[in-house]
């Protein structure tokens, strides 16, 4: 796409983001977060699954590490449940160091495995995380979960008060603050994953995806890479679940399960594997489905109410981004980014513009992701 259409359309969406809480439901606000929350997540595993190669199915445990890494340092410790009580924002950002930390400690058994094996052995932390998430009571709250203490920043607290603030006659709680944080959290996010794919650091991951034999040649040190894959992955995931914790206000174990995991994988499959614009909208599209489908059941006559037999909300959003991710496999193996490449360039053109990474593969061009 062109930068004469791809700048307005860009300079318009962020328009129509940082105007939406002034139009939009509590529902569509909340649903909007679960979405940012989700695309920071996706960013983080687009790095290390479709630019780096790795396979991983252990995505939620590093999300569950954020997230009650959260709840524990800025919790206070009041009743049965501790706390570090910490500053809201240094919490967030020692959230963020325990998921990159956890990332780091796995690293050296990525990389003495790959493929298949690297991804079953990524999933053994899932359900070693679920296990410590309902018995370490004290530090998570057990199958009850445990609250996170509402976010605060320079003194300004993102709720409804504390202090009171209007714009332009909207009174702004805590979904509309939080809103603003998300979005910012979402654009350093990417800004950051773009940087990095456009420097050596971005062609040297590629280099691991194509062939690690041909990237040891060429002077990459593979099991360095993969270990900064691992925890730069992490530390994404991490803040995921610090916006999830913030946006939930309660965490509970059954939140960061397996199918949490293999969710983060339909998003970047459809999103389109190494492209990060994708990683975006998958995660959109993943998140929003089950809760849009959810919240108009009422209305839409093919879905079961709860308690009654046949498909409900969240078993027709899986079916339908199911189908979804086997037609872009089978159609567009490069997701959403493809298809949008395909729709906006010229007819004219005989080939998408790629850029070429180590062991002279093509990967899409970092601008077009």
């Amino acid at each position: 796409m062109s930068d004469r259409i791809r700048l307005p359309l860009a300079a318009l969406a962020g328009l129509l983001a940082l105007a939406a809480p002034l139009e939009l439901s509590g529902f569509w606000l909340q649903t909007g977060l679960f979405a940012m929350a989700a695309a920071i997540g996706a960013l983080g595993l687009t790095l290390l699954v479709g630019v780096a190669g790795q396979l991983s199915l252990g995505h939620a445990f590093f999300v569950a590490v954020g997230a009650y890494g959260y709840a524990f340092l800025a919790g206070t410790g009041a009743g049965p449940v501790r706390g570090a009580g910490w500053p809201p924002a240094l919490a967030a950002l020692g959230a963020v160091a325990l998921a990159g930390l956890a990332g780091a400690l796995f690293s050296p058994i990525a990389g003495r495995l790959r493929g298949i094996y690297l991804g079953l052995a990524s999933l053994g932390l899932v359900f070693l995380g679920q296990h410590i998430l309902t018995n370490a009571t004290a530090l998570t709250g057990g199958f009850n979960g445990r609250d996170a203490a509402p976010f605060r920043l320079f003194g300004f607290s993102f709720t409804a008060t504390d202090p009171e603030l209007v714009v332009f006659n909207v009174p702004f709680g805590a979904l509309e603050r939080l809103w603003y944080l998300g979005l910012l959290l979402v654009a350093v996010s990417w800004w950051y994953a773009r940087n990095l794919l456009r420097g050596r650091p971005g062609r040297a991951l590629v280099g691991l995806r194509d062939s690690e034999i041909a990237a040891a040649v060429l002077g990459v040190d593979v099991r360095r890479y993969k270990a900064a894959a691992f925890t730069v992955s992490s530390a994404y995931a991490g803040l995921a679940g610090v916006l999830l914790a913030v946006a939930f206000g309660r965490i509970v174990p059954d939140s960061f399960g397996f199918l949490l995991s293999i969710d983060f994988l339909a998003m970047i499959i459809l999103g389109g594997l190494g492209a990060l614009g994708g990683a975006v909208a998958g995660a959109l599209f993943v998140t929003a489905l089950p809760l849009v489908l959810n919240h108009y059941s009422d209305a839409l006559p093919f879905l079961a109410q709860p308690g009654e037999a046949g498909v409900g909300a969240a078993e027709a959003a899986r079916l339908l981004y199911g189908t979804a991710v086997i037609a872009v496999l089978l159609f567009a193996p490069g997701g959403l980014a493809q298809l949008l490449r395909r729709i906006s360039r010229p007819r004219s053109a005989s080939h998408e513009p790629t850029t070429t990474g180590i062991g002279g593969s093509a990967v899409p061009d970092a601008d077009r992701m």
